[in-house]
């Protein structure tokens, strides 16, 4: 089983490892980063489950990088930062983030949220760790997704969410308003925006054609639809 992966982001040397210190000492992946350039680099191979974000970065403003990642990312976004402000809080959570924790903190409650959201808005029907569709099979206890030849492409807990929404309901329309309802979130475009990125992440992964995809259709104005014969097990 692959634990999920935190990436922290935060130009004080002392709170990066202090937080990957009790993060990995509960159980999951870290890596750290002081600049949001490195941060940004790293992103193209690494797929992480939670960002953990401090808005006072160096190189970069902290509260345009959450937006992107929120739309772009697709993974639960964490701002940790020193300012205060209620406007501050609320400017984050608009922007896309998932949380906001003020400094100074306790790193065990940066674990608790953090597994409080990975833990939070899973589709009810846990129907097992494992379904079987259309030549591939879906790992939910290794986030992998495996084909018939036996490769094996990593998802994310963001992607593994939508994937699970879909394989719990084949065949059936899912609309925007039950994705935010069952995945949470508060809608609107950002929320819109991360499904949208979310779902072509995973149409990719699945080696869909972007104008044709055979799985995942797209009914315009009414939601999605997943159209493979799904076997939990």
């Amino acid at each position: 089983m692959t634990a999920p992966l935190v990436t922290i982001l935060d130009d004080e040397p002392a709170i990066r490892a202090m937080l990957s210190d009790a993060l990995e000492e509960a159980g999951f992946r870290t890596m750290g980063f002081g600049r949001a350039t490195e941060f940004e680099a790293a992103l193209k191979t690494a797929t992480p489950d939670v960002c953990l974000v401090d808005l006072s970065l160096p190189d970069r403003d902290g509260l345009t990088l959450v937006h992107r990642l929120a739309l772009e990312q697709g993974a639960t976004v964490i701002i940790i930062s020193g300012r205060a402000q209620v406007q501050d809080r609320v400017t984050g959570l608009e922007l896309g983030a998932d949380d906001y924790i003020i400094k100074p903190f306790d790193p065990a409650e940066v674990v608790a949220r953090i597994r409080a959201r990975l833990r939070r808005d899973k589709p009810v029907q846990q129907a097992g760790n494992l379904a079987r569709f259309n030549g591939w099979t879906a790992h939910f206890d290794s986030y992998t997704l495996e084909d018939s030849e036996g490769v094996q492409t990593p998802f994310s807990h963001a992607e593994g969410e939508v994937l699970r929404l879909f394989l719990d309901r084949p065949k059936r329309l899912i609309s925007r308003a039950v994705m935010q309802e069952i995945l949470g979130g508060t809608a609107g475009e950002s929320f819109d925006r991360a499904m949208d990125v979310r779902i072509s992440r995973l149409r990719t992964k699945l080696r869909e054609d972007p104008k044709n995809p055979r799985l995942i259709k797209t009914i315009y104005g009414a939601g999605y639809i997943f159209l493979g014969d799904v076997h939990w097990g």
